[in-house]
């Protein structure tokens, strides 16, 4: 079955607002075993509506649209619809008292404008919306099935997930697809490929898809098969064959972060964790603490970006950064060995570089980094070139300290 993905807003078209909706949707289709074939988006107006619309309809046996179902006057996809559709808009009274109830709920009064909310195209069903004001709308005719959602992403997901997956999954008869994705970092897209393709065998419906970001390469396996069974098997052989030539870059699978594993990994282990940062700026300490339950692991971080701070609170010798510099193996020894002792943790993390774009030199270029490790069995560091984008070495040397810290625990060598 072709699926369409359309969005709807000028802000997309502009670019104020990144369409972040269409690949929510695409991926959780992908998960029962639905693919998206096209993926398109228009303007606000009623016409460009109409016309993506027809286009939709006529290449795809699914179009899935989000946005443009609030109340106010620039919100025109009912209009659309219903033009399309060739239908009226129906006033529901059970959706209005709904909605009455929610705001009653809050103790606010329900704008009237929002009683056009209960405005539906005829012969349409609904989808409850758990977040906000407009239900998801679908109509289903001539072998073809239209899916309206709300384009603000919390109501979008909580309709597409509790209602719109399940209706999906009744209507469909597909090959049976199983989505598998391992999680890497450590190491690059180019030296993945080097690992793995020499043994390389992919079977009939199963493909292999590298997908590279800042904190690490994630390699997704879709296989397709006639039977549940058979799909799982084949994307199953191909994880033990990645594991087997990569493992050690592989910290997680699916929806896993990092940073929750090595917190799960301090966790049971009864070992806690500090850390020391100069160029990085405290993103390390906000990627460990964006983790419930981080402070019975996390003790703190220092921020040093001055040598001052450097020198006076995790106590580096002015000696090292006048020899050295503060960019340099030594003066991220002393970081991560002072950040240790200060805070008296189990292990501490240091993080010192030239996050750019200025501030390099030969001996040196923007990017080099040092990350320093501390633990009672001694302390190391470990130089780094992370490229010439500021943003992408604050994340990329972040990423880089945690991977180090995991193989530290698990005794990866």
């Amino acid at each position: 079955m072709d699926i369409e993905i359309l969005t709807i807003g000028d802000e997309l078209l502009t670019g104020d607002i990144i369409d972040s909706n269409a690949a929510y949707m695409a991926e959780r289709l992908l998960q029962i075993g639905l693919r998206v074939r096209y993926m398109s988006s228009t303007g606000d107006s009623v016409d460009q509506m109409e016309e993506a619309f027809r286009l939709g309809l006529n290449r795809a046996q699914i179009v899935i649209t989000t946005g443009g179902l609030g109340p106010t006057d620039d919100d025109n996809t009912k209009k659309a619809i219903v033009k399309v559709f060739k239908r009226n808009l129906i006033f529901h009274e059970e959706v209005l008292v709904d909605l009455k109830k929610r705001y009653e709920i809050r103790n606010i009064e329900m704008p009237a404008i929002n009683q056009n909310q209960a405005l539906l195209p005829q012969g349409a069903k609904f989808f409850p919306n758990k977040h906000g004001s407009a239900v998801g709308l679908c109509i289903s005719e001539n072998g073809r099935t239209f899916i309206s959602l709300p384009g603000v992403p919390q109501e979008m997901k909580q309709i597409l997930d509790d209602e719109v997956i399940p209706f999906l999954q009744n209507i469909s008869d597909n090959e049976s697809i199983t989505v598998l994705k391992l999680r890497t970092t450590g190491t690059g897209e180019s030296k993945l490929v080097e690992l793995i393709t020499p043994k390389l065998k992919l079977e009939s419906g199963v493909k292999l898809a590298y997908l590279p970001s800042y904190s690490g390469v994630d390699l997704r396996i879709i296989s397709t098969a006639k039977t549940q069974e058979e799909s799982k098997t084949r994307a199953y052989d191909l994880k033990r064959y990645l594991d087997s030539v990569i493992g050690k870059y592989v910290y997680g699978k699916d929806f896993d972060k990092l940073e929750e594993i090595i917190g799960q990994l301090l966790k049971d282990n009864d070992k806690t964790l500090a850390t020391a940062e100069s160029c990085t700026g405290g993103y390390l300490g906000s990627l460990v603490t964006s983790i419930p339950g981080s402070s019975k692991w996390f003790i703190g971080s220092i921020v040093s970006y001055a040598n001052e701070v450097k020198i006076n609170q995790l106590k580096v010798a002015e000696k090292i950064i006048e020899e050295h510099g503060a960019v340099s193996e030594e003066c991220a020894i002393a970081m991560a060995d002072g950040c240790r002792k200060l805070l008296d943790t189990d292990y501490a993390l240091s993080i010192t570089g030239i996050a750019g774009p200025d501030g390099g030199t030969d001996e040196k270029p923007v990017g080099t980094t040092y990350i320093g490790l501390s633990s009672k069995h001694g302390t190391t560091a470990t130089r780094f070139n992370f490229g010439t984008n500021r943003n992408a070495n604050r994340i990329r040397a972040s990423y880089s300290a945690l991977e180090m810290l995991r193989h530290d625990i698990l005794d990866i060598k």
